[in-house]
């Protein structure tokens, strides 16, 4: 699928069966679980930074916010991060909670606890700290059943905030 939709892209895949067999010119396939730092090291060493990463894995809770962590720093700066099939972050069997839907364990939980970085500058705190995220990501945008995450440099200023402190 991914082939016929990128047609120009050079496609590099982690599957946790072997599928060595669909590999071609422009698609590299490693075998292994998308929860394998050192296997998502190796990907990032051959062939990184990636322009787009989309998450089409396990779609297990932990695996998916896991891969994140580690594959999102790897991500070039103007890249997207897609996750699919979300929905797994309501199903028990997946890790998902339904009656704690701001659960940071779940898909959801955690992608929108990053949500207030995008505005850390407004932050009333003199000397604040931003984390990685907050520094990196520009945007998250939610749809059913899939995130899209931007990353860029999240440095526009507040027009209001200096030093933790509202200027009016």
């Amino acid at each position: 699928m991914w082939k016929n939709y990128f047609r120009k892209s050079k496609i590099i895949s982690v599957d946790i069966f072997d599928k060595s067999q669909l590999q071609e010119k422009r698609i590299k396939i490693y075998e292994g679980s998308q929860i394998d730092k050192d296997l998502l090291n190796i990907m990032d060493i051959e062939s990184g930074p990636f322009d787009i990463i989309i998450d089409d894995g396990s779609h297990i809770n932990n695996n998916v916010i896991t891969t994140f962590n580690h594959l999102f720093p790897k991500l070039k700066k103007g890249g997207i991060y897609v996750i699919e099939d979300t929905q797994t972050s309501y199903w028990p069997d997946m890790g998902g909670k339904v009656s704690e839907r701001n659960n940071e364990d779940t898909i959801y939980g955690f992608f929108k606890s990053l949500i207030d970085g995008l505005n850390y500058k407004e932050y009333m705190i003199s000397n604040y700290s931003p984390n990685y995220f907050e520094l990196n990501i520009v945007g998250i945008h939610f749809y059913h059943n899939i995130i899209f995450i931007y990353k860029n440099d999240n440095i526009e200023e507040s027009n209001v905030i200096s030093n933790g402190k509202r200027m009016f």
